[in-house]
């Protein structure tokens, strides 16, 4: 395991609690704005997820998922819960988004309102991953035999669609007839997870058609059923992203030589040590005759860097002293030593390497430590 939990967001109460019923050891967590968090393990598994309510829109899953991506470094972010259909979609089923499409955006002119939309896509691994998922049908088990997963496009907005005939409708017919769903927080939360480098996986159960029932009975019995399906299908989904997660890292330690292998594509990259050959880069990272490298020591260094990166006018004030107070957090962390004290020694050094990821040598270094301290979680 990475040591790093995926998390899953929901905007209604009925989503949070399909999610964590499926978690067990749950306990609170706290942003320091306020916002609270539940982290607990997938039940029959040691995987953990974070779990976080939004409430509704993408404006407040957007801040939200900002504060749970610099709480927890997750290895994924996900948002679970109910949508509307889009063209047939079955109740019950779950669509899991290749494409989030933010449909509002437009541009009114004097011939009417021209479509803007922006569009993330969802990452090729985590796609993959979820397609498996899908076809492995475990998540399934309890369910009817003929629920299924559908991935396509999901239409995401600030508007509660109830209607085949309205404005809304047929704008959405008109620009995004190739969405399968439609909800209010996906773009959110892909924007978040695109300004963080956090992939991104939405999955929503269908809980109506998106046409005027909404509310109605048959829409009251049918959105638990819908929360519940997203949750299961959910939280698979997020074991196998850490499964696959962890041998990633494994992978990417390289051999016992403590060499750390960084695939990239062409151009320049600052290293502090280490071989280039073509568009490999290997970094030396060596601890001694099998002992664990003085953390206390590589922090100093950092900090030494720091000083004369600012000194020279490499980095501003304010990313200067937020820097400092991430080393000044690991600091304390790693003097704890217990192993929340060392899972939030990591964070705070991830939390640092994002503040100075433009200072080529310095990050580099980083690299090195991180990965190192990766083998006390």
């Amino acid at each position: 395991m990475t040591g790093q939990p995926v998390v899953m967001l929901t905007a209604l109460n009925s989503e949070y609690q399909a999610v964590s019923s499926r978690l067990d050891n749950l306990r609170t967590v706290q942003h320091e704005r306020g916002t609270r968090f539940e982290v607990g393990t997938v039940r029959g598994t040691s995987f953990e997820v974070a779990l976080g309510l939004t409430g509704k829109g993408n404006h407040s899953a957007g801040v939200l998922a900002e504060r749970a991506i610099a709480l927890f470094c997750p290895a994924a972010l996900m948002f679970v819960g109910v949508a509307g259909a889009l063209w047939g979609t079955p109740l019950g089923d779950v669509v899991c988004a290749t494409h989030v499409y933010a449909y509002q955006g437009g541009t009114s002119e004097d011939d009417g309102l021209k479509a803007r939309p922006r569009m993330w896509e969802t990452a090729h691994e985590v796609s993959q991953i979820a397609q498996h998922v899908a076809r492995a049908g475990e998540w399934k088990q309890g369910m009817p035999a003929d629920t299924s997963v559908h991935f396509g496009l999901i239409a995401a907005g600030e508007i509660v669609k109830n209607s085949t005939i309205s404005a809304e409708a047929r704008w959405i017919r008109d620009h995004f007839n190739d969405a399968l769903a439609i909800e209010m927080e996906a773009a959110g939360v892909a924007q978040a997870g695109h300004l963080n480098g956090a992939p991104v996986a939405i999955v929503r159960g269908i809980s109506d058609q998106a046409d005027g029932t909404k509310n109605s009975a048959e829409d009251q019995d049918w959105q638990p059923r819908a929360a519940a399906h997203a949750a299961a299908f959910a939280t698979h989904l997020a074991v196998e992203l850490l499964k696959e997660g962890g041998q990633t890292v494994m992978r990417n330690r390289g051999s016992s030589d403590g060499n750390i292998v960084h695939n990239r594509g062409a151009g320049t990259i600052g290293m502090q040590a280490g071989t280039i050959s073509g568009s490999t880069v290997v970094q030396n990272f060596s601890s001694g005759s099998g002992e664990s490298p003085d953390f206390a020591a590589e922090l100093s260094g950092l900090r030494r860097d720091l000083e004369r990166e600012h000194s020279l006018g490499r980095i501003d004030d304010d990313t200067y002293e937020a820097a400092c107070s991430e080393l000044d957090v690991a600091d304390k962390a790693f003097a704890s030593d217990t192993p929340e004290g060392r899972k939030t020694f990591v964070l705070a050094l991830k939390r640092f390497g994002g503040l100075i990821a433009d200072l080529a040598g310095l990050a580099a270094k980083l690299t090195a430590v991180v990965a190192a301290a990766k083998g006390l979680l």
